[in-house]
């Protein structure tokens, strides 16, 4: 088979605190699946071929990248299977418009849509884009290998475990759940040679801090908690499984040979569960003197990490770090099912800053069920982490994610309707705009506490340490960024200028 792979362009808010580009891990594994069972692969990379391109769009939204007409034209005409990726339903709307049009342009050619929100929403997306006929849910690098086969030979594709399927009479389908990836280590590395990765690279473009050429990776998969914000239940069941560190230090060593990167950035949902394995790859990682920095900007646990693991990070070249404690509220805690005990987390997260560590905090307010006296908790507690020596803080308004428990409830009492407004406004985190999905707080309350957050804690952060505001205005000056928050900023200075511009892409 021949297989085109597309990954749409980068949908952002001008007006939002994030909208980082970053080189397509997903898709670079797939590829690689693919090829190895004999597939003839390519991908259209919507972000990388042009990072610096961008397009406005109605909305008040700006895509980043190539346009829906060029992505088509790169397409190469003789293909057998088209997959498109969907990551962030926030950008449903903008991916059902670039299906349209691939499909319009190639009516014979099977289009297959994968990645987090076909996994969370397969049939609602079949059901708003009467196009797209197959979507793989879940881990897809079997799936996928299958599909193509089982296209390749004309076979019932409702053998296939882990697809969703429009049948030729409208009913949708999906077919047995396929088992998660066990043997993590036999993945095939990503197919970065099929990706404009030099685009990335030297652009210093990626999720993390900017400190140079840095290179995606997951050390693990899946995440073992369950909370009811989250899709990764739906996506990756509860499983957790990491990697070998051994293995995992030998592909640095080779991305550093090959592509003379200077950090790493790992993308995994919960990177650190287990004491043993992050000291055994902290460890192992010292040892080959790689001369490198890498970093956890997604986020990770604070069980796992005491003053000795700190001081191991550290050493091995970890400079950023996230906590999640989503949350300073006990009784919001409980409700979301986020396991984590606030104590225990200042004491880690004290370590991590005496180690030198740069330490950011992930915070969501406006859950369902939170009240006013839940969020003052929430704030307070971000001062007493700024009394601590957390660096940065991300303040999130609560978006319902489609597979997420929270997300079915809100379905389920008619507060989220599925509509193209509610895709549009789910997760741009515009600075402007905030929308209220408690009864106890109004839209016009949460935005007041979310400029609230940012501003106690930062404002107490330069407050109980000086020199940091010295450090930041300087860091923002020479766009030298030491913190995400400084990354940020800057990015979202330098996007300002697109927000008043508004077109049809």
């Amino acid at each position: 088979m021949k297989v085109c792979l597309v990954r749409p362009p980068s949908i952002i808010n001008p007006l939002a605190y994030i909208g980082s580009l970053t080189p397509p891990i997903g898709l670079a594994y797939i590829a690689a699946a693919l090829r190895h069972a004999g597939h003839e692969v390519e991908i259209v990379d919507g972000i990388g071929e042009n990072p610096d391109q961008s397009t406005p769009l109605a909305g008040n939204l700006v895509a980043r990248g190539l346009t829906f007409d060029q992505i088509v034209a790169r397409i190469r005409p003789d293909a057998d299977m088209i997959g498109i990726s969907g990551m962030f339903s926030s950008e449903w709307t903008q991916i059902r418009e670039l299906v349209n049009r691939i499909s319009a342009a190639f009516p014979k050619t099977p289009l297959v849509a994968g990645g987090e929100h076909f996994t969370a929403a397969s049939e609602l997306s079949m059901r708003q884009c009467p196009r797209l006929k197959i979507c793989v849910v879940g881990e897809g690098e079997e799936t996928i290998v299958e599909l193509a086969d089982a296209l390749s030979r004309g076979a019932n594709l409702e053998t296939v475990p882990g697809l969703a399927l429009r049948r030729d009479g409208g009913a949708f389908v999906k077919t047995a759940t396929r088992p998660r990836l066990r043997e993590v280590d036999a993945i095939h590395a990503p197919a970065w040679d099929l990706v404009p990765l030099e685009n990335y690279l030297s652009r210093a473009l990626g999720y993390g801090v900017n400190r140079g050429r840095s290179m995606p990776m997951l050390a693990s998969r899946g995440c073992p908690y369950e909370c009811t914000f989250c899709s990764s239940p739906l996506m990756w069941t509860t499983r957790w499984v990491a990697r070998d560190p051994g293995q995992l230090i030998d592909e640095i060593e080779g991305y550093v040979r090959k592509y003379d990167i200077t950090n790493v950035d790992f993308y995994d949902l919960t990177a650190i569960v287990k004491r043993d394995w992050i000291l055994a790859f902290c460890k192992g990682l010292h040892a080959r003197k790689l001369d490198i920095t890498w970093q956890l900007p997604s986020g990770t646990r604070s069980e796992a990490i005491d003053a000795e693991v700190s001081h191991w990070l550290y050493k091995s070249g970890c400079r950023n770090m996230n906590y999640a404690p989503e949350s300073g509220s006990e009784r919001t805690l409980e409700n979301i099912k986020k396991k984590v005990k606030l104590d225990r987390l200042c004491d880690s997260l004290r370590g991590a800053v005496k180690n030198n560590l740069n330490v950011k905090i992930n915070i969501i307010i406006g859950l369902p069920d939170e009240t006013h006296w839940d969020v003052l908790q929430t704030i307070a507690f971000l001062v007493k982490l700024s009394w601590y020596g957390a660096h940065d803080v991300s303040v999130g308004v609560f978006a319902p994610y489609p597979g997420s428990e929270l997300y079915e409830r809100l379905v389920a009492e008619k507060k989220i309707t599925n509509s193209d407004e509610y895709f549009g406004k789910l997760a741009y985190v515009d600075i402007t705009e905030t929308v209220s999905f408690t009864d106890h707080i109004s839209s016009d309350a949460l935005r007041f506490y979310n400029w609230a957050a940012f501003f106690f804690f930062y404002a107490s952060n330069y407050l109980f340490r000086p020199q940091r505001f010295v450090r930041t205005v300087r860091n923002l000056m020479t766009r030298r960024h030491e913190s995400r928050g400084e990354m940020a900023l800057s990015a979202l200075l330098s996007r300002l200028h697109l927000a008043p511009a508004v077109k049809q892409f």
